[in-house]
């Protein structure tokens, strides 16, 4: 081959080489998707699980603006804004739905059915609802963080049985239409039998109920009540019946178990829960895996590790006596 042929056939090569590149470089552009998230936060006091969940899906290389992207719609316990959000997410044709708590979840559950659009959860209670077929295999288009809330009212029953062996009457205030409450109730009677407590049931379907029980009460010459346990619940863990209920237990001295991080720095003695931005840390893998192309109810439901936090101060305030031993297992301690 001569000198001319030869140089024909390099810049003929090289222009195939760059067309190649040029050409694989605009197939990436295409191919790069940015991800569409609804984010359902249905009580503004865990709003850090969006956070958490955010930060888990940064650590695996999901970038806000460039590969994925967030709304965040707010409903605060109300069941038809969740079921507004919910449907709106479905009309925008969002890539995943992150929902959290046990009703958000349930909403964006019913409101994807017959479309393709996968939902993770995050704390929610399984027991006593259908939102999963089981913690292995969730099935349909779901999967996510669960929040162990039988186990976890127990556990907080047995604490403030610690904390305040004095107390042999336990009120527990929850909305008898809330999903998860049976389940939590179920398990509570034989724990508190067993620790010689009696659970004073206070079934209510407003927060206005919860106001006429406790005025009620009040006027009489036995409130009936020793302490306070906080379940997972709608209407007890909103800012108006937690309100009601902490200041009622502030007004008698009695100690409360609660059931919310929140509310152990609002006057609770100790609350026992996961943590927020972990349990929100959690739900990221989950999300990526869906992105991924596994289907989402093939990936097991995720369990937490919780936290105790003790009140140290309002403990003293009331005359209890936090054994050294707890107070070495306390997560945080506020003094």
């Amino acid at each position: 081959m001569d000198k001319k042929n030869s140089q024909k056939v390099w810049v003929l090569l090289t222009w195939i080489v760059i067309t190649a590149m040029l050409l694989s470089g605009c197939g990436n552009a295409q191919e790069k998707k940015v991800y569409r998230v609804g984010i359902l936060d249905s009580f503004s006091p865990f709003s850090e699980l969006s956070d958490g969940f955010k930060t888990g899906m940064a650590e695996i290389g999901y970038v806000e603006g460039q590969n994925i992207s967030y709304d965040i719609q707010s409903s605060n316990f109300d069941p038809a804004e969740e079921r507004r959000i919910v449907d709106q997410f479905v009309a925008d044709e969002v890539d995943l739905i992150f929902a959290y708590a046990t009703e958000g979840a349930i909403s964006a559950k019913e409101a994807t059915v017959g479309t393709d659009i996968p939902v993770v959860f995050a704390f929610a209670v399984l027991e006593g609802n259908d939102l999963v077929q089981s913690v292995r295999e969730p099935g349909g288009n779901v999967s996510g963080v669960r929040f162990p809330g039988p186990d976890l009212s127990v556990k907080r029953l047995e604490l403030l049985h610690t904390i305040a062996p004095q107390v042999k009457r336990v009120g527990i205030v929850y909305n008898r239409n809330y999903p998860a409450n049976q389940s939590q109730l179920l398990e509570l009677q034989p724990a508190a039998s067993t620790m010689g407590l009696t659970l004073v049931e206070i079934p209510i379907e407003s927060v206005e109920e919860i106001q006429a029980d406790l005025e009620k009460r009040a006027s009489a010459d036995d409130i009936g009540i020793d302490g306070i346990l906080i379940i997972t619940d709608d209407l007890s863990q909103s800012p108006d019946g937690w309100q009601l209920i902490s200041q009622f237990a502030s007004e008698h001295r009695i100690p409360v178990a609660g059931s919310a991080a929140f509310e152990a720095e609002a006057g609770a003695v100790l609350t026992y829960i996961p943590n927020y931005i972990e349990t929100g840390k959690l739900a990221a893998p989950i999300a990526d895996k869906i992105f991924k192309g596994t289907l989402p109810g093939t990936i097991p439901v995720v369990t937490p590790e919780s936290s105790l936090i003790i009140n140290y101060k309002m403990a003293q305030d009331l005359g209890l006596s936090v054994p050294e031993g707890l107070l070495k297992q306390a997560d945080k301690i506020i003094r």
